[in-house]
């Protein structure tokens, strides 16, 4: 009995210490939508309470159908696995990789593509929007990383940003309506030709500035995350505390001047 409780323990502390390993961000978005369709599953709540309805959100304030149409991807089976597989995936590969470093970045990624869709949403006959957004996620991504060769089911190899188009392909074999996946497509498209094609456009520039707000309430959850070296270098910004830390850095990039200052001089004296 005694071993059982101790196998038990090691069990949860070894789940809760890979759990807060995920980053703050794909950590809460997915959790969130787990936990959304938990309480839809248990009848706590009824998807006729989440869903994306403008008429609802403005006559009758019901705002946080802005928020819980992102939340719900349908009751558990394999629509919900598949996107919640996919969401996890992508959305922490984006985090850890081109965003390490940048959380007020990324979740300004999220609020662009949350207003933009919802915005699209007014116009497009869509109820939830979760799927339209991990699409977005998958084709920022997938632009970013365009030399990766990828593997969709063992049956069709192909370049990365070919990803967004395979899986709509995939929902339309499914009798599933495109107009989500081509939502996602289009707003990724815009959040991607802004912030990567258009600034290094001649005469371009950069158009999605992230709110100042949002810097100081998310630098601390980056240094937690990363810690102060490795933030100091992704985000390029001096912090004090971080001095005697990063004093092997520093030495060793004076020492490697000094090396090159003695070498010119003996070239000159030669």
């Amino acid at each position: 009995m005694v071993d059982r409780e101790a196998a038990a323990a090691a069990m949860a502390h070894s789940f809760t210490q890979e759990y807060f390993q995920i980053p703050v961000v794909t950590r809460a978005y997915t959790t969130a939508c787990v936990l959304t369709t938990a309480a839809v599953q248990l009848e706590v709540i009824t998807p006729f309470q989440l869903y994306f309805n403008p008429e609802l959100i403005i006559r009758r304030y019901q705002i946080w159908r802005l928020i819980t149409s992102f939340l719900f991807f349908g009751s558990l089976g394999f629509s919900f696995v598949f996107n919640i597989i996919f969401l996890y995936r992508y959305c922490r590969m984006l985090e850890e990789g081109s965003f390490r470093g940048r959380t007020a970045d990324f979740v300004f990624m999220f609020l662009f593509g949350g207003i933009v869709m919802t915005l699209f949403g007014l116009f497009a006959n869509v109820f939830f929007l979760g799927q339209a957004f991990i699409i977005m996620l998958v084709y920022v991504w997938s632009r970013r990383h365009p030399l990766i060769r990828m593997n969709f089911f063992g049956l069709l190899n192909f370049q990365a940003p070919f990803l967004p188009w395979v899986l709509m392909g995939f929902s339309l074999l499914l009798g599933n309506s495109i107009v989500v996946d081509l939502l996602g497509i289009s707003v990724g498209h815009m959040y991607y030709f802004l912030e990567d094609v258009f600034p290094h456009q001649p005469g371009g520039r950069k158009l999605l500035m992230t709110p100042e707000l949002l810097l100081p309430a998310l630098h601390g959850s980056s240094m937690l995350m990363r810690g102060p070296c490795l933030t100091a270098r992704w985000t390029q910004t001096t912090v004090p505390s971080t001095k005697s830390i990063c004093s092997r850095t520093t030495n060793s990039t004076k020492t490697h001047k000094i090396r090159e200052t003695s070498r010119q001089k003996d070239r000159q004296k030669m």
